[in-house]
C-alpha cells in the first residue's frame, strides 16, 4: 500500500514521483545510502518549465546596425566601469554584486539617495573603485 502525504499534495500521484536513481562513479555503500534517502523522503517531478516573459527584452535588430555611429560622441569608452574616464559604476547607477554584498555601501547609497550630498556620492565612488 503507498504511503499517503497528506501535508505534501505534490506526491498525491505517485506517477509524478522522480525515479529513484543513484549517481555513477560513487565510493561503495554511497550509493546505497542515496537510494535509502530518495525513498525515505521521495522527490516529486520538476514542474512543467513555463515560458517566463523576458524582461527588458530588445529585438534584434532594433538597436540598429552594430557599426553604426555613437549616440554618445562625448562619453569614454569606460563610463560605466571602475576605471578609467567617465562616471564610475556607481554614478552609472550600476549595482555590482559586491556593493550588493556590503550592507554599509548598501546604506551609504540608500542615504544619498534620500539626501543626495556630493560629500557622500565622494565616499560612495571611493568605496566602490576599491571593489
Amino acid at each position: 500500500m503507498a504511503k499517503q502525504y497528506s501535508n505534501r499534495t505534490d506526491l498525491q500521484n505517485p506517477a509524478k514521483k522522480m525515479a529513484v536513481t543513484a549517481a555513477k562513479g560513487q565510493t561503495y555503500g554511497e550509493a546505497g545510502k542515496q537510494i535509502a534517502a530518495q525513498r525515505a523522503v521521495p522527490m516529486a517531478a520538476p514542474a512543467m518549465a513555463s515560458a517566463a516573459p523576458q524582461r527588458n527584452a530588445v529585438a534584434p535588430g532594433s538597436m540598429g546596425a552594430f557599426n553604426r555611429d555613437t549616440t554618445a560622441p562625448d562619453e569614454p569608452v569606460t563610463a560605466g566601469a571602475n576605471v578609467g574616464p567617465g562616471p564610475n559604476a556607481f554614478q552609472a547607477g550600476i549595482m555590482a554584486p559586491a556593493m550588493m554584498g556590503n550592507p554599509v555601501l548598501q546604506e551609504l547609497i540608500v542615504l544619498n539617495q534620500l539626501y543626495p550630498n556630493d560629500d557622500l556620492k565622494n565616499l560612495i565612488s571611493i568605496l566602490t573603485d576599491r571593489v
